[in-house]
């Protein structure tokens, strides 16, 4: 799993604001987990905004087989965060790995059960 790095994604970049830090917190020690998460300003808030409305646009013109790509590509990177994820959403929830697993399932089959009935044989 890529470092977390505790900025926001804006686009293909990283928020820069340095503003209002708070971490995760393990709910089975009340200990602060690494790293540092910061707000995002203003600013990476309206430019998060203004790509998210180009974003909805570009999509409502994809055909089924572009969005079913996109759906694979999605699913597939969760899968790849394999047991990372699943540590550290356990360290952050508590909930038991069974439960973590689960839900990454959950997440990811409906994009591969979608995609395999728009996509075209």
């Amino acid at each position: 799993m890529p470092e977390l790095s505790g900025k926001s994604i804006i686009g293909f970049t990283r928020g820069d604001s340095d503003v209002d830090s708070f971490h995760a917190i393990d709910p089975t020690n009340s200990e602060s987990l690494p790293p540092a998460y910061h707000s995002a300003s203003s600013e990476e808030l309206d430019a998060a905004v203004q790509l998210a409305g180009e974003a909805f646009e570009t999509y409502g013109r994809a055909t089924g087989k572009q969005k079913a790509s996109l759906l694979r590509t999605i699913a597939e990177k969760i899968e790849s965060l394999g047991d990372e994820l699943v540590a550290r959403a356990t360290q952050e929830t508590a909930l038991p790995l069974a439960r973590i697993k689960a839900d990454e399932l959950k997440d990811a089959n409906p994009m591969n059960i979608w995609r395999m009935y728009r996509e075209p044989a």
